[in-house]
């Protein structure tokens, strides 16, 4: 009955889900590594490193001279061409097939984080559905409640203090259920936005919040270092600082480049005439120590950075998981042992008051606190899923 309300609620903006089917977290999932802009954007950058391998892969241009002396030989025509040695072409090309790595690992991790919204998103409008389902059923008993408190004031068996009282708990109930439809409108456009869609498009979940097997610390710790997608960023910036040095070192050995000229016109000695020449750059003042020590200073940072990361990664894994092992069991708590409490005492207190064996104070008691539990009982399967995601986000892995 909770689901088929959810899927018929028409909220307060007026939007209706009647005909829209519930979502599943891996459909939502799928949707989002499709449309998300900001994944979009991300992969666009991957592309744009791959690009610049072309470019890195670019050879020197020949240079052609023309010359025209008044002393012989008159005319010269001189083709230069520059020689990389050291292999720095290829090292060019090292540092740049580096760089598009690094953009991949970085599309990885924005895969990772958008996982970890959606899977906030979802659960948020979840829970705002379930939250909405248990204020009607709340509605529905304070609807009964003033009820009876009309018939027993009709009939002189109660007092109008009793009817004015179930009254105001029935508003009450109406007011904390218009603010749960209201919430779920929010939570809409909120997955809707992470999903790529319009902000206002219908889409519903079910209200149902999982309470999934956890993994051990220790397993979800060697996948964290094994499948991180920052560490995976934090280490393809290591792999690109060291293609940079071995390209800064290369850069210190100067490139020839040879001249072949042909001459014209150097009578008497002769008409048309060659000569060869190799130029080198003289490094005396520019010898690039300079860049080879920025470079190896960005390597160690780099290596540096990406420890200590994988030192945070391991502490934030084992800390996500306890918090999401302690809010799994008071969630399954809820689940398991109190609700089912709550809804037989609050039919006793109805049926009690119904028969006259109570007063509405009692009955007003029930119905709080059963109020109060249901909406925690919510909250805390909310709980577990948000730490379920703040477990992934810190792993930048799914759970398996």
């Amino acid at each position: 009955m909770r689901a088929a309300r959810a899927a018929i609620l028409i909220l307060s903006t007026g939007l209706a889900l009647a005909d829209t089917p519930p979502l599943t977290l891996d459909q939502a999932m799928e949707i989002a590594l499709a449309h998300n802009p900001t994944l979009t954007a991300a992969r666009l950058s991957s592309a744009t490193a791959a690009a610049q391998i072309g470019v890195a892969s670019e050879r020197p241009n020949p240079a052609l001279t023309i010359e025209e002396d008044k002393e012989t030989p008159k005319d010269a025509l001189t083709l230069s061409f520059p020689v990389e040695v050291a292999g720095k072409r290829g090292k060019r090309v090292d540092v740049a097939e580096a760089g598009r790595k690094s953009a991949d690992a970085s599309v990885a991790a924005a895969i990772a984080d958008t996982r970890v919204a959606v899977r906030r998103a979802f659960y948020d409008l979840a829970a705002a559905t379930r939250r909405a389902d248990e204020l009607q059923a709340i509605r529905d008993l304070t609807a009964r409640t003033a009820a009876a408190a009309k018939d027993r004031f009709e009939s002189g068996a109660g007092p109008r203090l009793e009817l004015l009282q179930a009254e105001l708990a029935d508003s009450d109930a109406q007011n904390g259920l218009r603010e749960a439809r209201a919430r779920i409108a929010s939570a809409i456009a909120d997955l809707n936005t992470v999903l790529g869609r319009p902000p206002g498009e219908a889409v519903a979940v079910a209200p149902g919040l999982e309470a999934q097997e956890l993994i051990p610390a220790e397993t979800a710790t060697g996948i964290a270092v094994a499948s991180s997608a920052e560490l995976a960023v934090a280490n393809g910036r290591v792999a690109e600082a060291e293609a940079r040095v071995s390209l800064a070192k290369a850069q210190r050995i100067p490139d020839p480049v040879l001249d072949a000229t042909l001459t014209h016109r150097g009578q008497p000695d002769f008409d048309w005439g060659w000569r060869a020449a190799v130029s080198f750059e003289l490094p005396l003042f520019t010898t690039h120590r300079a860049l080879v020590a920025a470079e190896s200073a960005a390597l160690s940072q780099a290596i540096a950075e990406a420890d200590a990361l994988t030192a945070r990664i391991r502490g934030d894994v084992f800390s996500a998981q306890a918090v999401a092992a302690a809010a799994r069991e008071q969630y399954l708590t809820f689940k398991d042992e109190m609700l089912p409490r709550v809804a037989e005492v609050e039919a006793m207190a109805e049926d009690s008051y119904r028969s006259g064996q109570t007063g509405l104070v009692a009955m007003l008691q029930a119905l709080q606190t059963g109020r109060d539990l249901r909406l925690r009982a919510v909250q805390a399967g909310l709980d577990y899923q948000l730490a379920v995601a703040d477990l992934e986000r810190a792993m930048g892995a799914p759970l398996p």
